[in-house]
């Protein structure tokens, strides 16, 4: 099994996108900066709940905001997702492995049925 150094990492980082809330942030974000209170208008939710999710997202690595006066603005943060998406492409990998195994043990059935010919009962 592959070894991930960077497990602390991936568990902020999987943690942070197993909500649509912060998904949706993430991908908000990714086409403008935005306040904390428009993100908390467009998601219709609290500024309260609004900051509980950018904290997360921004421990994550994922956001980072800055305070310019009263507003706090967000933006995309610095860290990309490749380590996050090796550790996909590694099961992803290992699953595709065990479907094309799957198919051919189908296969070789479906052969052994046509020469056995049909079953009797």
């Amino acid at each position: 099994m592959v070894q991930y150094f960077g497990t602390a990492r991936l568990d902020a980082s999987f943690a942070a996108l197993s909500d649509a809330t912060r998904r949706g942030v993430i991908e908000q974000l990714a086409r403008a900066e935005a306040s904390i209170t428009d993100l908390a208008e467009r998601f219709h939710m609290t500024l309260t709940g609004m900051k509980k999710h950018i904290g997360i997202l921004e421990r994550a690595g994922l956001v980072v905001t800055e305070k310019v006066g009263r507003v706090r603005t967000c933006r995309l943060g610095a860290q990309d997702l490749a380590e996050e998406a090796g550790w996909i492409a590694s099961y992803h990998q290992r699953w595709s492995a065990r479907f094309d195994a799957l198919d051919d043990v189908i296969a070789e059935l479906k052969a052994k049925e046509k020469m056995d010919g049909p079953e009797r009962q």
